[in-house]
């Protein structure tokens, strides 16, 4: 047995559970999920072995994208509860032995939040510059132009014209979602004050940080390179991340975390070589503790829109160099990382990475992908459902049962350039069905019973359950000892039982070029262990690598001879 190296920060050997309020467990039958939902399942969160439960947004908010716009930093969306739901939750957490991080939204707000309202009101209000406003251009017809070409994430134009004042508001994400100013140093006590310190006296022992490079845009705000020709609007995320203030921000932001001893975890886009990334996570700099990169979720998304692509639109071979870049940043360093393939902005990973074709080879994949997961160094993020196998919402549904703002808004986009030309909008579908983030939310399958255990008696769930909730499900998989939920609780008891080679070991690729199989060796100090993935569908002739010594096998997901990999089998290997 090799435990964790003795000093390590308690976040490092931490497996975080997150959960999507709307879509976990909904305690009155109003169909929506709910706080004490959640506190009414803390036991079997804590069956699960992980040790951080991560709440995606409870504030108060008009959701018009899923509670990411904030009207009140302060208040709980009230079909979720009340702040007093959370001090309950918090304290129950703790009594368990669970520590709490909550999601930090504060590149922007809310249209409704109270200070967006006053800086909208004229432009001589003190708050006028807590968001970024803009006078527009004109062109030589005298038509009135937004400030710059810059597309919004959401599509469309990421200015919105404001009539009252008579100026355009940024807004990267909806229309609904203006940007906030982190250029005014009364902004940021604000932010500081409102969204953070709030909720840390409360107890809270950490953040999610949403959109961590985004807050810092470049001072001049020049036009986005014309890489798509037929639009008005550019990708711009080199103008608009990383900005040239964004570590001094951070810097700032780091001495109030520092007061709770809290941990952080950014969210950060658009930000691909170590070097880059270790400006953020680099123990030295005191920023973030860690960050979320985005190489392995963005698989197969297309360039100029995620969902305009030819799926699957990866290779293994992209998967290996994308789990490469992200080991490469804890190796020789003072950076660390994180381990994660889905979240509540992702499809789920056994429809992307692994197959649904048969039920034997949906549990199989699911399993090889926990075993994945659950050997990589880095801090641990498993998301809802993905505990269970939940897949991805069926292909026989229709638009009608997307709700996600990003998802509707391309739908939509597709049908008016198309002119509703069938073909196209069978492909935006397609595309949807393996890639919208709306399959992420789709809610808990707890039993077989209505709505899968989720809302007992409602009428109407806020989103419609999977059809396949009878046979996916919590209660039929603690059961079964061979099911994926107790195949998932091996994983991260044998991760803290070598915590030393699973999540402190350096990662080495054994087999780069080989298009089906992914092999690597994860080395401890004084052990190793040799991981093997078949990812196709084919059964396989292997052979242990000359470098493994004296084998002993921990964990396979599939019986049978040693000398075959079946179809999506994996594999752990102590030597």
């Amino acid at each position: 047995m090799s435990p964790a190296p003795a000093g390590e920060k308690w976040w490092k050997n931490s497996i975080i559970y997150q959960i999507y309020p709307a879509s976990f467990k909904d305690s009155n039958n109003d169909g929506i999920g709910d706080i004490p939902g959640i506190i009414s399942s803390l036991d079997y969160i804590t069956r699960l072995g992980v040790d951080v439960v991560w709440l995606s947004p409870m504030y108060d908010s008009p959701q018009y994208d899923m509670g990411y716009d904030v009207a009140d930093y302060e208040s709980v969306y009230p079909p979720y509860g009340t702040v007093r739901d959370m001090e309950v939750l918090i304290d129950e957490c703790h009594r368990r032995g669970l520590r709490i991080i909550l999601d930090l939204v504060v590149n922007h707000t809310s249209h409704e939040h109270k200070w967006f309202k006053e800086s909208r009101s004229s432009r001589s209000n003190p708050k006028r510059d807590w968001y970024i406003w803009k006078p527009a251009k004109y062109d030589a017809n005298g038509v009135r132009k937004p400030p710059n070409n810059w597309r919004s994430i959401f599509g469309g134009s990421a200015w919105e014209w404001d009539e009252e004042s008579q100026e355009y508001y940024l807004h990267l994400f909806c229309k609904e979602q203006p940007d906030l100013n982190w250029e005014s140093p009364e902004t940021r006590r604000a932010i500081y004050d409102s969204a953070m310190e709030f909720w840390l006296q409360k107890g809270v022992d950490g953040f999610r940080v949403d959109t961590v490079n985004m807050y810092s845009k470049h001072p001049g705000y020049p036009d986005a390179p014309v890489l798509d020709p037929k639009s008005d609007t550019q990708m711009s995320p080199s103008l608009f991340c990383n900005g040239p203030r964004i570590h001094e921000y951070l810097s700032e932001m780091n001495q109030v975390l520092a007061k709770y001893d809290a941990m952080t975890v950014g969210e950060l886009p658009n930000t691909h070589t170590v070097d880059g990334i270790l400006r953020y996570v680099s123990a030295a700099q005191n920023q973030l503790n860690m960050v979320f990169q985005f190489d392995i979720v963005d698989l197969g998304q297309g360039k100029d829109y995620k969902f305009l692509t030819t799926l699957p639109g990866w290779t293994l071979r992209d998967l290996k160099a994308a789990v490469k870049g992200a080991q490469d940043i804890m190796k020789g360093t003072d950076g660390w990382s994180t381990v994660f393939t889905e979240n509540h902005d992702q499809g789920r990973s056994v429809s992307r990475f692994g197959s649904e074709k048969t039920p034997e080879w949906r549990v199989a994949s699911a399993k090889m992908l926990a075993m994945m997961q659950g050997t990589l160094s880095g801090t641990q993020f498993i998301y809802q459902g993905q505990e269970i196998g939940m897949v991805n919402a069926p292909a026989s549904w229709t638009i009608d049962d997307y709700k996600d703002i990003d998802s509707t808004n391309y739908y939509k986009m597709v049908r008016r350039v198309s002119n509703d030309d069938p073909v196209e909008l069978e492909a935006a579908m397609k595309s949807l069905q393996h890639l919208a983030r709306d399959h992420a939310r789709l809610p808990m399958q707890w039993s077989a019973e209505t709505h899968g255990g989720f809302s007992s008696t409602a009428d109407k769930t806020w989103m419609r359950v999977h059809d396949n909730y009878p046979e996916i499900n919590v209660t039929v998989q603690e059961k079964d000892e061979s099911s994926i939920l107790s195949f998932w609780k091996r994983v991260i008891y044998l991760r803290k039982e070598y915590a030393d080679i699973f999540v402190f070991g350096e990662f080495e690729i054994l087999d780069e070029p080989h298009e089906k199989v992914f092999t690597y060796v994860k080395r401890g100090q004084n052990q190793s262990a040799l991981v093997v993935l078949n990812f196709s569908e084919d059964t396989l002739a292997f052979e242990t690598p000359a470098v493994v010594q004296d084998p002993q096998v921990l964990l396979r997901n599939v019986e049978g001879d040693l000398s075959e990999l079946q179809p999506f089998e994996g594999r752990v290997v102590l030597f």
